[in-house]
């Protein structure tokens, strides 16, 4: 397999947790926390896929801030807006199990959704879906 087809493999993972994420409070069981962790996921196997179409290995880590560091430090260009995204990483840990942290509200949600769909948006136009 070819690292555009690795990548390929990357941002199909990516879009079902953009999708969960987008399918939203179905019930009062399902916390937005969790919705966002789902967006969160999607945009850091967004970057992963990123690096791998552009021949870098992804490192091991949740850090959204980080992936983007990687990119850079390899010649990508990202611009603010994806930058931007790097306030999504407090949900790949810390609002994932119970805990002291302000709960999530429909907004917050919203917002992160948008980034989410944002990112993918430009992945997918830089490596050709």
């Amino acid at each position: 397999m070819n690292n555009k087809q690795k990548a390929q493999e990357w941002l199909k993972r990516a879009r079902s947790n953009l999708s969960k994420a987008m399918s939203g409070k179905s019930s009062n069981e399902i916390l937005y926390e969790d919705l966002c962790f789902d967006v969160q996921q999607a945009v850091e196997k967004a970057l992963k896929a990123l690096c791998i179409y552009n021949s870098v290995v992804p490192p091991k880590t949740h850090n959204i801030e980080y992936l983007i560091e990687v990119l850079e430090n390899n010649n990508v260009a990202v611009t603010e807006e994806i930058i931007n995204s790097k306030i999504l990483t407090g949900y790949a840990v810390e609002t994932r199990y119970p805990g002291d942290y302000e709960a999530v509200d429909e907004e917050e949600y919203l917002n992160a959704l948008e980034i989410g769909k944002t990112v993918l948006e430009w992945i997918e136009k830089i490596t050709g879906k």
